[in-house]
């Protein structure tokens, strides 16, 4: 009898086409979790509740807002990064959405896809429900109480907020405050503000109260409630006015602001109202505050000789400064956000700030010649400032004329009195102690910056670092080990705090750099507009500016922190030497020229080092003589094609369809799918076309989301405070 193990008969036959089928479903398994677990294979959509709305502005800083209604998280966008939502609707790969999106616009932009897409999985606006699983093991082996968790919060922040507080506005609102609302009422509280202006005017005019620090210590205690009461009032004015709008109240709390105890709105969601109803909204705190002062005041002017008069008199003075400081566009409070939306203007602050810090005394420096915008951004910073410091002077004497007596009270209440004093002080002082906690942080990392510069001159191991990273950059991994010892003792290591151009576009190119740590945004700049545009972001390992060196031409985009970043730079003449030396390595110098070329076409020049050397490996110059056909209809599509020189002719069914020349590209279906070419392309002229392959393409996508780098999307809020 034969064992059918022995390798013939059907035993043998039956077993062979089992493992046919095993390597089969084998193969078929890893290709199908290979697909799952590729980021440009993601199919992203958005949720159906998710709300975009785009705002164009009179200076042409156009923005885009995204809202999660959900968890009350709001991004803000580029109008461009807008338009990409319109393509996440689960339908198209992350790959069919950068070429749809390229299509449009010409700027393969992979990141700016990647991580758009990323940020949103991780806010939720998409379908799919995001797990952080790094947080949820850290709370598992860190388990906090919830009040141990708020205490923390407000030790760290000086506040404490409460996630019921749109309920409870939401049924005021339908029970009573609605009302506020009908015109008719609307113009009787506008009569009431103003005639009760006019009274405390006759009143203070009259000279029959002053303020005083004498009061008893019980008086000025209900004097302090009183005015808390107000708060409530005005922080309910805004949070009123949000909820009439049919939106949101994401949390309402209390915190320490300029010295004083405060309630807050946070009324984020006011963002995705038009610009006039987020002022009306702005508005709407001093304005309910304005109405009860009114009260007060009319009362006081028509009854100055009640018992109450004095405290109300003091009370009112309180109430009408406060008004004034919230009014006053100065300090981020109401008024600023009213100015803010006026001039539309979203971000006036820190750009007028910045300006200040980093730009207006380099163009008084240097005699540049300073735009409108730009002298009214340094007025309203430096006023701003000086605003400030009076601001701070004038809580301090407030508190010190008309809280006097019960500081005095307490001084003298015994033990008890002056512990009370002293821990109203540190709390009231939180602000200012937290100010000069981060000064003396600042200078730290001033000093730090100069310890490290220093150390770096004269340590091994900082060196080591920069060769390390330098060697294991895309553009220079062929550097002989001599060469790159000899690089790294010429690096120097420089910081840049966020805001702090590292070079502006336009300047002549005078070092490359390394990023040790830190994110940083490359902004092309409009210079008759003022306009930016984010073309790229840059992380650790990134390197940038070296090829300017190659070309030699002006910077053709800022270079900017979004944080603190620590960078290697390499000077002119040692990257000058490293040519020298690089002689070795023949194609060194041209692969960075090749790469230079790459970058001063519009499908590339929104990519980084690493891409642009991912790019080269997989594509090719190629020359094409007159006549020559490129790519022809019918054909298996499987190559991506931008024209450095020349012009070629689009011809489809025989008919020329279109004529394209420099900087314009073909062929890009081909990088999704094997689907043959819907068109013959013909150069007209000697012409020169770069040709990218498919899988260099998926490559480049792929090595986007393993980037991690800073999200063009910028999660916002946007609190109302008192």
């Amino acid at each position: 009898m034969t064992d059918p193990r022995s390798g013939g008969g059907l035993y043998s036959t039956v077993q062979a086409g089992l493992e046919r089928r095993t390597e089969d479903a084998a193969g078929s398994l890893w290709d199908e979790l290979a697909s799952r677990v590729d980021p440009a294979e993601y199919r992203p959509q958005l949720r159906d509740d998710i709300e975009v709305k785009v705002f164009r502005l009179r200076w042409g800083n156009d923005y885009a807002m995204i809202a999660n209604p959900t968890d009350l998280i709001h991004y803000q966008l580029r109008p461009e990064d807008a338009e990409l939502l319109e393509l996440m609707d689960g339908t198209r790969t992350i790959k069919e959405i950068v070429i749809e999106a390229f299509q449009e616009s010409g700027d393969l932009s992979l990141d700016t896809v990647a991580d758009l897409v990323r940020q949103l999985r991780v806010g939720n606006f998409l379908t799919d429900r995001y797990v952080d699983v790094t947080d949820i093991v850290r709370r598992a082996s860190d388990p906090v109480s919830a009040a141990r968790t708020k205490a923390r919060e407000f030790a760290k922040t000086l506040s404490i907020d409460w996630d019921g507080a749109h309920q409870l506005v939401e049924w005021l609102y339908r029970h009573l405050l609605r009302f506020f609302f009908i015109p008719a009422v609307v113009v009787v509280s506008v009569v009431v503000a103003l005639l009760g202006l006019a009274a405390f005017v006759a009143v203070y005019r009259s000279g029959r109260f002053e303020l005083g620090g004498n009061s008893p210590a019980a008086q000025t205690l209900i004097l302090l409630g009183m005015d808390y009461v107000l708060t409530f009032v005005h922080e309910l004015g805004h949070a009123v006015v949000l909820v009439h709008q049919g939106r949101k109240i994401k949390s309402a709390g209390f915190m320490i602001y300029f010295g004083s105890p405060a309630f807050f709105v946070e009324s984020s969601d006011s963002l995705m109202l038009d610009r006039g109803k987020r002022i009306v909204q702005s508005a709407a705190g001093p304005f309910a505050e304005l109405v009860v002062s009114a009260l007060a005041s009319i009362y006081l002017w028509a009854v100055p000789d009640s018992p109450a008069a004095p405290f109300l008199f003091t009370w009112a003075v309180i109430n009408y400064f406060v008004i004034f400081l919230n009014l006053v566009p100065l300090l981020e409070l109401d008024g600023y956000f009213i100015l803010a939306d006026l001039i539309q203007v979203p971000d006036l602050r820190p750009r007028s700030l910045r300006f200040i810090r980093f730009d207006l005394w380099r163009k008084i420096r240097r005699l540049e010649h300073v735009t409108k915008q730009e002298v009214g951004l340094a007025l309203y910073g430096i006023i701003g400032v000086v605003f400030t410091v009076f601001s701070l002077y004038t809580s301090i004497f407030f508190w010190e004329t008309i809280f006097g007596g019960l500081i005095s009270s307490l001084w003298e209440g015994g033990v008890f009195g002056k512990v009370l004093l002293v821990v109203l002080g540190l709390f009231v002082a939180g602000p200012l102690v937290r100010g000069g906690i981060a000064l003396v942080r600042a200078i730290r990392r001033k000093v730090k910056g100069v310890i490290d510069a220093v150390r770096f001159r004269i340590q091994t191991r900082w060196r080591v670092e920069a060769a390390e990273m330098i060697d294991g950059s895309a553009m220079f991994g062929d550097v002989p080990a001599d060469v790159l010892s000899d690089l790294a003792g010429r690096v120097d290591l420089r910081g840049f705090p966020a805001g702090k151009p590292v070079f502006r576009q336009g300047d002549r190119p005078d070092a490359f750099y390394l990023v040790r740590s830190g994110i940083l945004e490359v902004v092309e700049e409009d210079p008759e507009t003022g306009k930016e545009r984010v073309i790229r972001t840059l992380v650790r390992g990134d390197t940038f500016g070296e090829l300017g060196l190659i070309d030699g031409g002006p910077r053709t985009a800022t270079v900017r922190p979004v944080q603190d970043a620590q960078l290697f730079e390499v000077d002119e003449s040692t990257f000058d030497r490293l040519l020298a030396d690089m002689v070795k390595v023949p194609d060194f110098e041209p692969t960075l020229q090749q790469a230079a070329a790459l970058r001063a076409l519009p499908a590339f020049a929104s990519l980084g080092s690493t891409e642009i050397a991912l790019i080269l490996d997989h594509g090719r110059w190629v020359s094409v003589a007159p006549g020559e056909v490129v790519v022809e209809q019918g054909q298996p599509g499987d190559g991506f094609y931008v024209i450095g020189s020349g012009q070629v002719e689009v011809i489809r069914d025989g008919q020329v369809v279109n004529t394209q020349g420099p900087g314009d590209h073909f062929g890009e279906i081909a990088l999704l799918m094997d689907v043959p070419r819907t068109a013959t392309v013909i150069a007209k002229t000697p012409t020169q076309v770069f040709r990218l392959d498919r899988e260099g393409f998926e490559q480049v996508v792929a090595g986007a989301f393993r980037r991690g780098a800073l999200a063009p999307a910028v999660s916002v809020g946007r609190t109302a405070q008192h």
